[in-house]
C-alpha cells in the first residue's frame, strides 16, 4: 500500500531539527512507524528483537549504534532505553540522532530523567479525512483562527457516508477495506486492549470484563461532561459487572496512558454573565470507530439511531479539529457553563487568537446553533479578552457556505489544517 503523507510531518522535521532526540506518541495502529521510518536512516524495533532485552542487561549502548536518525520503535518495551537515549544526546552535541515512537506511556515506578533540552515531543492521532482524500481542505483551520477565511462555497455529503467514516475510523491499515472487514478488525482491536493492552501496560491484571464494560459507558456518553461517579452509576444500570470509583480511575489512568482516551478541557475566558464556568473536560475516545466496535454497532443500527450518531459525529469532528489544531500550533477546548451554555468547540492558537465552532450532524439545527454562538460572543467581557476571529458551524450533511450573519457552515468535508 503506497504511503500516504501525515500533517504532522512538518512539525516532525522541525522538532527533529530543534532537539537530539524527538519522542512520537499515539495509540496503537495509528501509523507512528511507517511515518517515522520514511525519515530514519536505521532501525531498532524494539517489541520485536529477541536480542534486545539480553544486550539491555549487557550493553545497552549497542542498541543506539546506526545511522541517523535512528528509530528506536515501541521504545516503552525498554523504558531504561530512554536514559541512555538522552546521554547519547548530551555526549554527541547533535540534533536530529533518535527518533523513540511508543504507543503507550511507561508506568510511574519507572525512573526517568527529564528529557528537556534533548527530546522534543509530538502527539500523533487515527488518520484525519484531508489525510484520507475524503476532505478538500478548502476551508483552513488557520484561516479560521486569524479570522481571513476567503468566500467558499461546496457541496454536501451523504449521511451514509458519514457513518460509514465513523464505523471504518481513521486507521491506516484500514485503507480501502469494507465497512464489514473494519467492523471485524475495530472489535478486534477493542478485544485485545481489553484483554492485553490494559494489563501489560501498568503489570497489574486487569478484569477484562470490567474493562469492556467502562469503555461501554465511555462510548455510550462519548462527546459530553461525565464524571466519574455518573460512569460508575451508568456501568451498574446498564452491565452486570460493577465498578466502584478507585477502580474507574485506575482504568481510565491506563486507558490514557495507551492514548485511547483524550480528554477535550474546558476554555477558560472572561464572561459578564455572573455564570461559574464548568471546568471539567469532554471525554473521548481516539477514534469514534472503538465507540462503534465497543458498544457492537454496526452501519444499519447507527443509521437508525441518529441521536447517538449526533453525538458520535461531534466526537469525530473533535478529532478533525485536534488533527488540524496541532498543524497549526493550537489547542482544542469546549466551554461550558451552570447556566447551559455551551459551546463544542473552542481553538485557540499559541498567539491567542481563537475561533468558536458548533457542530450539528444535520442541517435542522444550523440556526439553533448560530443563535447559540451569537449569544456566546455577546456574553464575552471585551474589557478582558478580544472575540473570536471566527463563529463556525461544523456540519455532516449541510454544505458548505457563509452565512448573511458572517456565520460559516463548513462541511466536515470541507475543512483542512
Amino acid at each position: 500500500m503506497k504511503y500516504i503523507r501525515r500533517l504532522i510531518e512538518d512539525d516532525m522535521l522541525e522538532k527533529l531539527a530543534a532537539s537530539g532526540a524527538l519522542l512520537i506518541k499515539g495509540p496503537k495502529s495509528c501509523g507512528k512507524t511507517e511515518t517515522a521510518k520514511q525519515y530514519a536512516k536505521s532501525i531498532l524495533q524494539i517489541d520485536r528483537d529477541p536480542q534486545v532485552p539480553v544486550i539491555m542487561a549487557t550493553n545497552p549502548q549497542l542498541l543506539l549504534v546506526g545511522q541517523t536518525p535512528r528509530l528506536i520503535d515501541e521504545w516503552q518495551e525498554q523504558p531504561q532505553i530512554w536514559n541512555y537515549v538522552r546521554h547519547e544526546v548530551d555526549d554527541r552535541k547533535l540534533k536530529g540522532q533518535f527518533i523513540l515512537t511508543g504507543s503507550s506511556n511507561p508506568t510511574d515506578d519507572v525512573k526517568l530523567h527529564s528529557g528537556s533540552g534533548r527530546f522534543t515531543v509530538l502527539q500523533m492521532d487515527t488518520m484525519s479525512w484531508q489525510e484520507l482524500g475524503y476532505s478538500s481542505g478548502t476551508v483552513k483551520l488557520s484561516d479560521l483562527v486569524a479570522g481571513h477565511l476567503k468566500e467558499f462555497n461546496e457541496p454536501a455529503i451523504s449521511l451514509d457516508f458519514i457513518i460509514e467514516r465513523m464505523c471504518i475510523g481513521g486507521w491506516p491499515s484500514l485503507i480501502g477495506e469494507s465497512t464489514k472487514n473494519a467492523l471485524n478488525m475495530n472489535r478486534s482491536y477493542v478485544d485485545l486492549l481489553c484483554e492485553v493492552d490494559m494489563s501489560n501496560v501498568s503489570g497489574v491484571r486487569r478484569d477484562p470484563h470490567k474493562v469492556r464494560s467502562l469503555l461501554r459507558s465511555l462510548a455510550r456518553n462519548i462527546a459530553t461532561l461525565v464524571d466519574n461517579t455518573t460512569l460508575e452509576k451508568d456501568v451498574k444500570s446498564r452491565d452486570i459487572n460493577e465498578l466502584s470509583r478507585n477502580t474507574i480511575s485506575d482504568y481510565l489512568n491506563a486507558l490514557s496512558r495507551l492514548m485511547i482516551l483524550y480528554e477535550q478541557p474546558a476554555f477558560n475566558m472572561h464572561i459578564r454573565s455572573s455564570a461559574s464556568l464548568r471546568k471539567s473536560p469532554k471525554r473521548h475516545l481516539c477514534d469514534t470507530s472503538l465507540a462503534v466496535a465497543a458498544l457492537g454497532l454496526d452501519k444499519e443500527s447507527l443509521t437508525k439511531d441518529i441521536k447517538y450518531a449526533g453525538f458520535l459525529f461531534e466526537s469525530l469532528a473533535i478529532h478533525e479539529l485536534n488533527v488540524y489544531a496541532k498543524a497549526n500550533d493550537a489547542s482544542v477546548f469546549h466551554y461550558n457553563d451552570y447556566y447551559g451554555n455551551e459551546v463544542d468547540a473552542i481553538v485557540q492558537g499559541r498567539n491567542g487568537n481563537y475561533a468558536a465552532f458548533e457542530i450539528k450532524l444535520g442541517v435542522g439545527f444550523i440556526d439553533e446553533a448560530a443563535d447559540n454562538l451569537k449569544k456566546f460572543a455577546k456574553n464575552i467581557d471585551t474589557a478582558k479578552m478580544e472575540l473570536p476571529k471566527s463563529l463556525n458551524i461544523i456540519t455532516g450533511t449541510g454544505m458548505s457556505y457563509r452565512r448573511p450573519d458572517g456565520l460559516n457552515v463548513i462541511s466536515l468535508a470541507s475543512l483542512g489544517r
